[in-house]
């Protein structure tokens, strides 16, 4: 069994869940399978009309809230001995936490919105700002949205170009950012639009109820 039968073997059983639960586990540095390839493939299962679009996409957004949330409170509790000392633990090493340092010193929060698409980056960066004592609030700022973004863009791949998604993918890795970031405003429009729809119908069946 491939990964990806694995993960469809796992939305059988499980559902949303496993969106719930695994993502938050690849942010704890262990992206078994990548979190991005579980969302792609969460796209395509809801193209295939094996999933919901929109609770896959809440399922999503919740759970990376959960990952990130996670390991910028463990940095924030534990500071930088976390690194040295439990580091092996979590697959982090000093050399990350230095790598992640450079990029801050270059970026500051605005690394935050955009983290999830550096490669290297992700799974280590809400742990760094974290340890560095980032307050909440501008923690929740900036990585919020780029987790919802994120999610946007990987699931809408799956979504919008179906059964081509693992052609594409390779492709856009080249133009990650970009691509990512008008994909995930496309589909943030979409789903839009769709509960704009969802929500105009029910105020209709009101009125004719009334």
């Amino acid at each position: 069994m491939n990964v990806l039968d694995w993960i469809e073997a796992m939305f059988e059983h499980y559902g949303y869940l496993v969106l719930l639960l695994g993502l938050p586990v690849d942010f704890i540095a262990l992206p078994l399978p990548p979190g991005q390839t579980t969302l792609t493939f969460t796209g395509f299962l809801a193209y295939k009309g094996s999933l919901n679009l929109l609770l896959a996409f809440l399922a999503g957004c919740l759970g990376t809230i959960i990952g990130v949330t996670t390991t910028y409170l463990i940095g924030y509790k534990l500071g930088a001995p976390l690194v040295h000392r439990y580091g092996k633990w979590f697959f982090l090493k000093p050399s990350h936490l230095e790598k992640t340092k450079q990029q801050y010193n270059k970026y500051g929060n605005k690394l935050l919105l955009i983290s999830f698409f550096v490669p290297g980056v992700r799974q280590f960066y809400c742990y760094f700002v974290g340890i560095i004592r980032v307050p909440y609030r501008t923690f929740a700022l900036y990585a919020y949205p780029g987790a919802v973004l994120w999610v946007s863009a990987f699931v809408g791949i799956g979504y919008i170009f179906g059964e081509q998604w693992q052609l594409v993918i390779v492709w856009v890795e080249k133009y990650l950012f970009y691509f990512f970031s008008g994909l995930g405003a496309i589909l943030l429009v979409f789903l839009y639009l769709k509960w704009r729809k969802w929500r105009l119908k029910g105020l209709a069946t009101k009125k004719e109820i009334g």
